[in-house]
């Protein structure tokens, strides 16, 4: 999709660019999300503290867009918690500016469409691949679709993300040789 010059000047007037040290939180549970992030360089983890244990839900690489989806567009309070793994830049725009752009050209009604698919389709998979992969296929799955995340993101992010204790994610690193 090419954009016209009004297209990237209103782009450039209304996401927010901002770079945030690692293990910065960007969003606590309770409260609303206000933003759509598009992570320009670094890692990005989303989770649920579930009775004292932090469910690891999103692993977010470079080059994509995150948000508690639900929580921005609804404008309630998330159960999400959205935290940088490392050194992040990111670009954000605010539900209004959003909305602003959205009334300023069709172009951003299928943007975001494109986004919630996508944030879709990915929850789809990963109850797919729960309910049809054993452990060790999961994490050779992770591992050649998201190299940088496995390389960079610590074992027990990888493992709760992957739907199992730290300890088991090791014996299957072992049994790996690359």
């Amino acid at each position: 999709m090419s954009l016209t010059q009004e297209e990237i000047s209103l782009i450039e007037k209304h996401f927010l660019v901002e770079e945030i040290e690692a293990q910065t939180n960007l969003l606590e549970a309770g409260k609303t999300e206000r933003y759509i992030y598009f992570l320009s360089s670094g890692i990005v983890r989303g989770y649920q503290n579930i009775n004292g244990k932090l469910i690891i839900e999103h692993l977010v690489d470079e080059q994509n867009f995150f948000t508690s989806i639900e929580s921005f567009m609804s404008e309630t309070p998330s159960p999400d918690y959205f935290e940088t793994v490392t050194n992040c830049k990111l670009l954000k725009i605010s539900k209004p500016d959003l909305d602003l752009l959205r009334n300023y050209s069709t172009k951003w009604n299928t943007i975001i469409e494109s986004i919630n698919n996508e944030h879709l389709s990915c929850k789809m998979e990963r109850v797919r691949d729960f309910q049809t992969l054993s452990a060790k296929e999961r994490y050779l799955k992770f591992i050649k679709e998201t190299p940088n995340l496995a390389l960079n993101v610590s074992v027990e992010n990888i493992a709760s993300f992957l739907g199992m204790e730290p300890q088991s994610l090791s014996r299957i690193r072992k049994q790996i040789t690359f």
